[in-house]
């Protein structure tokens, strides 16, 4: 069967597609059978970055690892069907849910193997996962993390196997040391609570919304013949690799 490996969280702008195109893209350049499904149905930036991918490849002539995205079912469980397609064709599926609740988003967090939670390095974040008085004292779980928490009981219900949950602190700057160390301490306090790891993201950096149009990623660009990487890109290039392996994903060994 499949890995089901879901990128959510219930807030825009945390860099989830990105997220999504790099792991599902390392994944396939290691030999790996990739899928994807694109749940938020009115931007579809995950699909959208596949389609400028496949656009690239006719263009150039360039022969690029490809994850293949497939579309959502008809009827009024269109998830289910297109998963049961998908289970024996890929080693994994990956599915990119939209920053906001809704049902498919909360069906899908009941099937991941794998759950990867990006989170930009602020409070404001911090707030989907846990509720804080103006001390900064944990007070509870917040929505996203119960609903998170909905979704182990149901898997457990059902006798499936538990969720393996990342929090990717994502767009890092380098200022504001004093409230990355906050919020590094609330997420590790939060963490031995809730049940989840904490993993370091992607930085900001002008890179990655360069490579949206062409449909590339870090790892490609020794392909369409950018020999000379720069310290900027040749950073963000390990920062996937430490991603990769922190994900500790079955069969998966870092190749790049």
């Amino acid at each position: 069967m499949a890995h089901i490996i879901v990128v959510g969280n219930e807030k825009g702008g945390s860099g989830k597609s990105t997220t999504s195109m790099h792991v599902a893209t390392a994944l396939a350049r290691m030999g790996h059978r990739v899928g994807g499904l694109d749940l938020d149905v009115r931007q579809r930036s995950f699909a959208r970055y596949l389609e400028n991918r496949s656009a690239f490849r006719t263009r150039e002539g360039v022969d690029l690892p490809m994850p293949i995205m497939a579309e959502l079912a008809e009827g009024p469980d269109p998830l289910s069907p297109a998963l049961e397609r998908m289970d024996q064709a890929y080693d994994f599926i990956l599915i990119d849910c939209p920053g906001s609740h809704t049902k498919l988003s909360q069906m899908a967090h009941t099937l991941a193997d794998t759950l990867i939670t990006p989170l930009n390095d602020s409070f404001v974040d911090f707030d989907l996962l846990a509720r804080m008085s103006p001390e900064g004292e944990v007070l509870g779980p917040s929505i996203y993390a119960e609903m998170v928490w909905a979704a182990r009981q149901m898997r457990a219900q059902a006798g499936a196997g538990p969720i393996d949950w990342i929090v990717l602190r994502n767009r890092l700057g380098t200022q504001q040391m004093h409230n990355k160390r906050k919020v590094g301490g609330a997420l590790a306090s939060l963490s031995k609570r809730i049940g989840f790891r904490v993993a370091p993201g992607f930085s900001e950096r002008v890179v990655f919304r360069e490579l949206f149009p062409r449909g590339l990623t870090l790892l490609d660009l020794k392909d369409v013949g950018s020999d000379a990487m720069s310290m900027s890109q040749i950073a963000a290039r390990q920062e996937l690799r430490d991603l990769i392996t922190m994900l500790n994903l079955p069969g998966v060994g870092v190749t790049f």
